[in-house]
């Protein structure tokens, strides 16, 4: 029997957590969920009801071991029929999006010669990679973290651009970008498409498309920690031709044919590209989570996180004192994942999002979440500011780097959720900070005078 949407909302581990604040214990509200999702239950059972079977994959003759090669393989089909893969392209699984981008920008053989066009908002995942090989040209954005399309094609008429590198949704506004219009702009121009899915595969239904599409996705990576399975894998999918060539870009066992004394002769993708044991627990957990969230539905997802973000925009938007950055006609206008950044006058980021944890029990996220140039441009930042944070900041002085504070929905969070951090947000505004706190200049973290909650010595262990 399918899972409901409800019953799927419901089936996330820990949410139900209490943990101690400033006065004294409470339910957790977990607002964070663009950096992490919690496991799903029916994850946790799965790697639970595995692991007696759990074995190496691969060339070994036990039934163990064969089982694990059939289910680890099983895992990869799940993730290609998720994304709409074809015969003709490949599913490599490393430990997240991060390392997928790395190993996807050595693999594609270019050259400083070549360009990489990429938007101002992009995650550093998807900018930093793509800098050591190639040259990079940067893409202007608006508020929402929308790529000008007009200076995409302008730049694609030059004819040097190899790879347009793209995010599908926003982890800073969550703005879900055209992406398949953007993969259409790059094909009519001879460059590939590359889509970050990290911060859309567990919102919205990822579909790279057929290859005769104009539309056609040819490379995408997402992670599983942000899909209720946070078991550290993440999974890179496009064309096997462009993986059954060239160096691969970390050698070692399980991914040759032969070895000689002065030559190694590669296996074809995906073995190619995954060199040593696979994580095939996270494999695992990856595709239960996919079946899960196929099973409850991505409509119902997209209507749930659409309701529940019109709610908190229109919420925070009353409260005196809050600035909501992206665009205000969000409230009630397009689509977007449940992402919303803000900051509240006259307290800094930082000391706004652990006096939320400590007098709320509420968990944030604050800073410029490794976007660093798309958070100057929201913030306004002149090249004078800039410069002056680059220098605090390699001073190991973070007192006033600037930044956000971020909250971000997962299929349990509801209107309660909202309500809980508007009430805070109100009474800071109109009372102040109750507690009082101490800051660390280096790690730019604000923590509690005086309280020091006990970690249980088992967790962790």
């Amino acid at each position: 029997m399918s899972l409901t949407f409800e019953e799927l909302s419901r089936s996330c581990v820990g949410t139900d957590a209490v943990v101690p604040f400033l006065g004294g214990e409470r339910r957790y509200v977990n607002l964070d969920n663009a950096a992490t999702t919690p496991a799903l239950r029916q994850v946790q059972e799965t790697i639970d009801r595995f692991l007696p079977w759990y074995s190496s994959i691969h060339r070994g003759t036990g039934y163990k071991s064969r089982l694990s090669t059939e289910v680890f393989e099983r895992c990869r089909a799940t993730v290609a029929d998720f994304v709409g893969a074809t015969a003709n392209e490949t599913v490599i699984f490393g430990k997240n999006t991060t390392e997928m981008v790395n190993k996807l920008s050595r693999r594609l053989g270019l050259s400083q010669a070549d360009v990489v066009c990429l938007s101002d908002a992009e995650h550093h995942s998807n900018d930093l990679p793509w800098r050591k090989v190639a040259q990079v040209v940067r893409l202007p954005v608006d508020r929402r973290g929308a790529m000008d399309l007009d200076a995409l094609e302008t730049e694609l008429r030059r004819g040097r651009v190899r790879v347009v590198a793209a995010t599908a949704a926003s982890n800073v506004t969550g703005h879900l970008s055209p992406i398949h219009e953007i993969a259409a702009l790059a094909h009519r121009h001879g460059a590939l498409c590359f889509a970050d899915c990290a911060q859309l595969a567990a919102h919205r239904r990822v579909d790279m498309r057929p290859p005769e599409d104009p539309g056609h996705l040819d490379l995408l990576a997402f992670s599983a920690h942000k899909m209720y399975a946070p078991y550290g894998v993440g999974a890179l999918v496009g064309p096997r031709r462009l993986f059954d060539q060239g160096e691969p870009d970390h050698v070692g066992g399980g991914m040759v044919e032969v070895v000689t004394p002065t030559r190694a002769y590669w296996s074809q993708s995906p073995d190619r590209d995954e060199p040593g044991t696979p994580n095939l627990l996270g494999a695992i957990a990856l595709a239960r989570a996919i079946r899960c969230l196929l099973e409850a539905g991505f409509d119902a997802i997209a209507e749930h996180e659409q309701r529940l973000t019109r709610y908190a925009l229109a919420r925070l938007a009353k409260l005196p004192g809050i600035t909501l950055y992206g665009d205000a006609g969000w409230v009630s206008g397009e689509d977007r994942v449940g992402v919303i950044p803000f900051n509240l006058a006259g307290v800094g980021h930082s000391l706004l999002s652990a006096a939320i944890s400590w007098e709320g029990a509420i968990g944030v996220r604050h800073g410029c979440f490794c976007a660093h140039p798309f958070i100057q441009r929201l913030l306004e930042l002149s090249a004078a500011d800039s410069s002056r944070m680059i220098d605090q900041v390699l001073a190991h002085d973070r007192r006033e780097i600037p930044g956000l504070v971020r909250m971000s929905f997962g299929l349990y969070n509801d209107e309660r959720d909202v309500d809980a951090l508007a009430l805070t947000l109100e009474r800071f505004a109109r009372e102040g900070l109750s507690g009082r706190y101490r800051f660390d200049a280096v790690l730019g973290e604000y923590e509690p005078e005086g309280f020091r909650p006990a970690i249980d010595p088992s967790l962790g262990i």
